[in-house]
């Protein structure tokens, strides 16, 4: 079919980056990992809704495609959002909808010999480039409902972040007030944003990708001035 130049464009390829989050699949078993999954949900309703997600199983778990899809087919019910499988082969992936992503490690193989090296190197050079750019300076309140992001620098709140209220930057964020929302700093993979606050009672804190809930933060810690810092895969939380 002729293309009409007439209609105008029909498209147009922008270079925004999305965050996808990697579900690491540590067993083959659906209904334990629901389960669990179930329970993780419902400890931060709605936040995880519509969250792109990429399938990567555990060097040692094993899926077909039977498998794969009631994983998929399950994670849709409960909101989630599946894009992608990574260490899969591209006929299992496709019978469930999923494509392959390569550049998450490539093969089990790579991964491992990937992992091998990194402990070798200085954790420099690890992270990526830190986030550069003017910081954003917010000086209201940020109440439930509102989200504020930082895009290529840090996030510097003088004011109460309410319940429900959201925080994301590329670099890191400074509340100077009570933080009672969510903040999530580095969300472009700035494995050296941290997050400070001058009292600590968010619903959820994360650093490039890796969070924890409020239930998971020690109680000693909340309404105390904090930083919190990514230690290889662990968030820490170190009062001020």
């Amino acid at each position: 079919m002729a293309v009409s130049q007439a209609s105008g464009a029909a498209f147009e390829l922008k270079g925004r980056m999305a965050t996808l989050t990697v579900l690491r699949l540590l067993t083959a078993d659906p209904g334990l990992l629901f389960i669990q999954l179930d329970a993780r949900l419902a400890q931060a309703p709605g936040f995880f809704d519509g969250m792109p997600l990429v399938l990567a199983p555990a060097q040692d778990v094993r899926l077909d495609a039977a498998i794969l899809q009631t994983l998929v087919a399950g994670l849709r019910d409960r909101g989630l959002l599946p894009v992608a499988t990574a260490d899969l082969p591209e006929d299992v992936a496709s019978a469930a909808g999923l494509g392959v992503l390569r550049n998450l490690g490539g093969s089990r193989a790579e991964a491992a010999g990937q992992a091998a090296r990194s402990r070798a190197e200085k954790p420099a050079a690890e992270a990526k480039a830190p986030a550069v750019g003017a910081a954003r300076l917010v000086t209201q309140p940020v109440r439930s409902g509102q989200q504020v992001y930082a895009r290529g620098g840090d996030l510097v709140v003088s004011a109460p972040v309410s319940a429900g209220a959201e925080l994301m930057a590329d670099g890191h964020i400074h509340v100077y007030g009570t933080l009672r929302g969510r903040a999530l700093a580095g969300v472009q993979g700035d494995l050296n944003a941290r997050i400070f606050c001058q009292s600590l009672e968010a619903e959820l804190v994360a650093v490039a990708g890796h969070y924890r809930l409020s239930e998971q933060i020690d109680a000693g810690l909340r309404g105390a001035p904090a930083m919190i810092r990514l230690c290889g895969d662990e968030l820490e939380i170190d009062a001020l």
